[in-house]
């Protein structure tokens, strides 16, 4: 078996092939750790321009208007006119389904088709403050309020 010589040239190229595998490798690390940093800072203006948390695993917003807009919004949109695409989320806004009190606090409580049962982490007030925040805004004016032992009763 004879050696195969190499020439200078060959050695240049192959170096320069592992050369721009590494540089690659190097450019993805920079590109992931640029992305991180960006997301975390991000995360820290939000933080500091007065984002809401809830602690543990109960909701911390007291009025209507806080739950719905920290619970609620992600699915059901700013105006309550729901949407579709990845799911069916339905409006609440004009909805007759709202008339009944009972509804919107059953369905908190217990779910229903794709929503699921966020009042185990709410406090009677709280389902009785966001029911009837959506029953009084986006196009809704029922008068009757649901109370907080309305909910109490409905567990």
């Amino acid at each position: 078996m004879t050696a195969v010589p190499v020439r200078p040239s060959t050695l240049v190229f192959a170096r320069h092939a592992i050369m721009t595998q590494q540089s690659k490798h190097t450019f993805g690390l920079l590109a992931v750790t640029a992305v991180f940093t960006v997301f975390s800072a991000a995360g820290a203006l939000a933080d500091s321009a007065g984002a809401t948390f809830s602690d543990g695993d109960n909701f911390s917003e007291k009025t209507g208007q806080e739950l719905y807009a920290n619970v609620c919004q992600a699915c059901h949109m700013d105006q309550g006119q729901g949407a579709v695409g990845a799911g069916k989320y339905p409006a609440l806004a004009k909805n007759e389904n709202l008339e009944a009190g009972g509804y919107p606090v059953y369905v908190i409580l217990h779910g229903q088709k794709g929503m699921p049962p966020v009042g185990s982490m709410m406090s009677d007030d709280q389902v009785a403050a966001v029911v009837n925040y959506v029953r009084t805004n986006f196009g809704n004016d029922y008068k009757d309020p649901v109370t907080a032992e309305d909910v109490a009763g409905a567990r």
